[in-house]
């Protein structure tokens, strides 16, 4: 699916979506990503929800983000308490929802200013 974005707005958006891939910037990742609106785009070395680990969550911290939205794949997932503790520690809020309904909340986010980060799990076809 294409999404339309604001071209004057220098921020990083989801322009397209789809089984196996994500377009940001027009540009297509078939790998999870970790995303925010104004910083560079970073391949995350998780490749299932099952993988997600302590580590993921600390690395989504360290980015100093004011909420993170995690795209958990095809299907809405929900992480382990004991992994969210590191963001509810860090006074960070955070939104679980499956990859595609992350990637539109995202775009909204970003075109309200917020401070966004996409926490993204693409899933091979």
């Amino acid at each position: 699916m294409k999404l339309q974005s604001d071209p004057h707005s220098g921020a990083n958006t989801i322009t397209g979506y789809g089984d196996g891939y994500i377009e940001i910037n027009k540009i297509p990742y078939s790998h999870a990503v970790l995303l925010s609106s104004d910083g560079e785009i970073l391949e995350w070395p998780v490749q299932s929800f099952d993988e997600l680990s302590a580590a993921d969550f600390s690395q989504m911290v360290t980015l100093k983000p004011e909420l993170i939205i995690i795209g958990t794949g095809k299907r809405q997932r929900f992480p382990k308490p004991e992994l969210l503790k590191t963001l509810i520690e860090a006074k960070i809020g955070f939104e679980v929802m499956d990859s595609q309904a992350a990637c539109r909340t995202y775009n909204i986010l970003v075109g309200e200013g917020r401070q966004v980060l996409l926490a993204l799990i693409v899933e091979a076809t």
